[in-house]
């Protein structure tokens, strides 16, 4: 872990869109475009008021990857002439998104440039072994928005795999050490009462976990990456061993949501260590 951040990159924050968010998960290659132009557009309403920002954008891979992915197996393993070439058919999807999520962001007035996971990080049995970070720390220091996403990755056990943004996340997160992690879904946060999602959880805490894990349910579209608990279980983690880190879960289909997050507000669901107050709000189901 490199110990030397300044006083700049103390504020780091990340911004995942969510592949449920950007596009149609149940129709192949479909992005929604009117949202993704939306949520670029917030994102630069607050890197302008709060300048300087220090961002690390990444957005899942929704419809443009996981069905692929299912289809063969590739999270799993590769080892196949039939697997390698859905390999390289995960990854075209999940580049193409990518470049949609690029054009947004470069629309909306950022200074976005693409930083491919596939063609940086080497892992071994599904994580992430070695991944260069000379050239993201470069990108933040210019004062640019580097932008990662879900992707297919070389791994030196499993032939190749997958690693979804909240695997980059949480291997960044150890070495970069951001104040916050912004996960913007469809969904409003985690629901104390899923699937009738009429009161939602204000707080999840290493302490209360086992009270709402049966709040927890998979993802309601295909993804091989897993669903709401997956999310949570991953965050919790990175929250337990980093000192103040906060992760909101929350829905970038609620207009302005995006722009309050990065500006300091609490939305959605916040997943902490446990010293602020715990309980449940009452928010009107989202229907995206």
């Amino acid at each position: 872990m490199d110990s030397s951040l300044t006083t700049q990159q103390a504020s780091l924050q990340f911004l995942k869109f969510g592949g449920s968010l950007i596009t149609d998960k149940h129709r192949p290659r479909t992005a929604r475009l009117d949202v993704l132009n939306r949520l670029a557009s917030e994102v630069a309403a607050a890197w302008r008021d709060n300048r300087p920002m220090q961002l690390i954008l990444g957005n899942g891979a929704g419809s443009f990857g996981h069905i692929p992915a299912k289809k063969y197996g590739t999270r799993q393993g590769v080892h196949t002439p039939e697997g390698w070439s859905g390999f390289a058919e995960v990854w075209r999807d999940a580049a193409a998104l990518n470049s949609l999520v690029i054009d947004s962001l470069h629309a909306a007035g950022l200074p976005a440039i693409a930083i491919h996971p596939s063609a940086a990080i080497i892992a071994h049995d599904g994580q992430v072994a070695t991944w260069d970070l000379a050239p993201l720390r470069a990108a933040l220091e210019a004062g640019l928005l580097p932008v990662v996403h879900g992707d297919v990755i070389f791994d030196s056990l499993r032939g190749g795999t997958i690693l979804s943004t909240e695997d980059l996340f949480g291997y960044l997160a150890i070495h970069l050490r951001p104040q916050r992690i912004l996960l913007a879904g469809l969904e409003a946060g985690v629901w104390e009462d899923y699937p009738k999602c009429t009161h939602l959880l204000s707080d999840i805490t290493p302490e209360n976990f086992n009270e709402v894990k049966r709040s927890l349910a998979g993802s309601s579209a295909t993804d091989v990456t897993g669903g709401m608990a997956s999310k949570v279980q991953q965050s919790l983690m990175l929250v337990k061993q980093i000192p103040g880190l906060e992760v909101l879960i929350y829905s970038g289909d609620i207009p302005e949501a995006t722009t309050q997050a990065l500006c300091g507000t609490r939305v959605g669901t916040c997943l902490h260590r446990g010293s602020l107050k715990q309980g449940t709000v009452s928010y009107p189901k989202n229907k995206g």
